[in-house]
């Protein structure tokens, strides 16, 4: 896998400079047990409102069940299927909506998700390991298949695995592969003091 750092206005964190969204990934080589759990210990750890953990994953390892894996795999848009298909774990992030103290409405509960997502992530790279999360997939049929209750939320699936060379993707892929990463600029997304003033 080749280093795509980020470029940044300050130096940050190099474990989060270095994190990005891959999709090759090697074929054929599973992710560890205690790497797949440090994956999930990491998720386990995020903050959440009132400390609720308003998160769920489903997580499929193509060593572990294959069924499973291929269960999560066919709910895939085609276009994630075709690279996908070569990493070994398949997470399927949701969000329970009610906070579990009191079953009221958890406006945060898709926030908190991310941000245990974006744990796994980090660990992943820490792991030397790539993931990337993925919006394209049938919620329906995933619900369906893996007996998820009607009222959580399906927010992504993560696909994680060992990172591949770029020449292993379909030829319409390799060129993102391959391209430098890019932000918009801080001041455009940013606002110092007031919607639309940008920071300096």
């Amino acid at each position: 896998m080749s280093e795509k750092n980020a470029i940044t206005a300050v130096p940050v964190d190099p474990l989060i400079a270095r994190r990005w969204s891959p999709r090759a990934f090697v074929a054929g080589r599973a992710v560890e047990r205690e790497q797949r759990l440090a994956l999930l210990e990491a998720a386990r750890w995020a903050p959440s409102c009132f400390g609720d953990q308003p998160w769920r994953f489903v997580v499929c390892d193509r060593f572990d069940d294959a069924e499973a894996w291929q269960g999560l795999h066919d709910c895939l848009v085609e276009f994630n299927q075709q690279w996908a298909k070569n990493a070994p774990l398949l997470i399927l992030a949701t969000a329970v909506p009610n906070f579990s103290h009191n079953d009221e409405p958890n406006r945060w509960h898709q926030y908190d998700v991310g941000a245990a997502s974006e744990n796994l992530c980090l660990q992943a790279a820490a792991l030397g390991l790539a993931a990337h999360q993925m919006g394209g997939f049938d919620a329906d049929r995933a619900r369906a298949r893996f007996g998820i209750p009607p009222e959580v939320d399906l927010l992504a699936v993560i696909a994680v695995g060992h990172p591949g060379a770029p020449d292993e993707l379909a030829e319409e892929l390799r060129g993102a592969e391959q391209e430098p990463r890019s932000r918009a600029p801080l001041g455009e997304r940013f606002f110092r003091g007031g919607w639309g003033s940008p920071v300096e």
